[in-house]
């Protein structure tokens, strides 16, 4: 019994180091979600303004630029999987993994090969272990992305997009991230980049008419130029979501588990009590019965 009694309290010991890990990385989680969800509702106006600005130029001019127009009979597509550097966040990495599966089986489907685009050491070693070629790894900046990071990312997919389809370039350009909706759900989606879609409509546009513009040198020129940025743009929304929904898994995840630890610890003590009683009561026992011993042999 007093071998058992001591397992128990070495349990109860260990469950209590780990609740308190559990308890500091939960609350750690929750601070980052606040500064996550503060960068992206400061980013969101950029992202969409020049994506208006954009719709505008291309819609008052008549030049078909690369970026802007569709393209026939593509044969790749590149396929950014965004997925978190550190584990211990529930099924974030996984769902956006899985997403991505989906999404890169549709594009089988069509008969477009996939270029795979990886941020995150999760997917890094999801794929490296399935022996999945990548075509560009990124890792490192997951929870507390950069415009930097997202130039980096876009600079190496606008140079594939640039290149010929015959040559190892891609037609195509789609991103796969989970987006933040709450603090209770994040939902892993997936958006075709490039070619930007043009979407015509009688109705309004969202912020009033689109402006007159005067293009100098030209609408080509003024397209070059922005385009890039708005690959940029989009990517860093991309990053800065999924970093608020990482660690608003993680959060969750975290608080689960010290919420199982409370109960196992709660678990650990109700069996410590019952066996340091029976311990007693095997005690007293012995003595009763070694005093009436003593009481018959006198």
């Amino acid at each position: 019994m007093a071998g058992q009694l001591r397992q128990y309290r070495r349990r109860i010991r260990t469950v209590q180091s780990t609740k308190k890990i559990t308890r500091a990385m939960e609350l750690i989680a929750a601070s980052r979600i606040v500064k996550a969800r503060t960068r992206v509702a400061a980013s969101r106006p950029y992202a969409q303004e020049i994506t208006r600005v954009i719709s505008a130029v291309a819609s008052q001019s008549t030049i078909k630029h690369p970026l802007t127009t569709e393209r026939s009979g593509v044969t790749r597509a590149a396929v950014v999987v965004v997925t978190s550097d550190r584990g211990l966040a529930g099924g974030y990495s996984s769902n956006a993994i899985r997403r991505a599966g989906e999404l890169m089986e549709l594009l089988d489907d069509e008969g477009k090969s996939v270029a795979l685009y990886v941020v995150g050491r999760k997917g890094v070693t999801y794929y490296r272990f399935r022996n999945r070629a990548m075509a560009g790894e990124f890792t490192g900046f997951t929870e507390q992305p950069t415009y930097a990071d997202a130039k980096a990312v876009a600079d190496e997919l606008l140079a594939a997009f640039a290149v010929p389809e015959a040559d190892g370039g891609v037609g195509e350009i789609h991103v796969v991230y989970t987006e933040y909706v709450s603090a209770l759900t994040q939902t892993p989606g997936a958006h075709r980049l490039l070619p930007m879609k043009l979407t015509e409509s009688a109705e309004p546009p969202p912020g009033g008419p689109l402006p007159v513009y005067e293009f100098e040198p030209s609408a080509e020129g003024v397209l070059d130029a922005l385009l890039p940025r708005y690959v940029e743009s989009r990517l860093y929304v991309a990053l800065l979501e999924a970093a608020a929904s990482e660690s608003a898994s993680r959060q969750r995840a975290m608080k689960s588990a010290t919420d199982n630890a409370t109960e196992l610890i709660r678990t650990y003590t109700r069996l410590a009590n019952r066996a340091r009683q029976e311990a007693i009561t095997q005690e007293i026992s012995e003595i009763v019965g070694g005093a009436n011993a003593l009481a018959d042999a006198g």
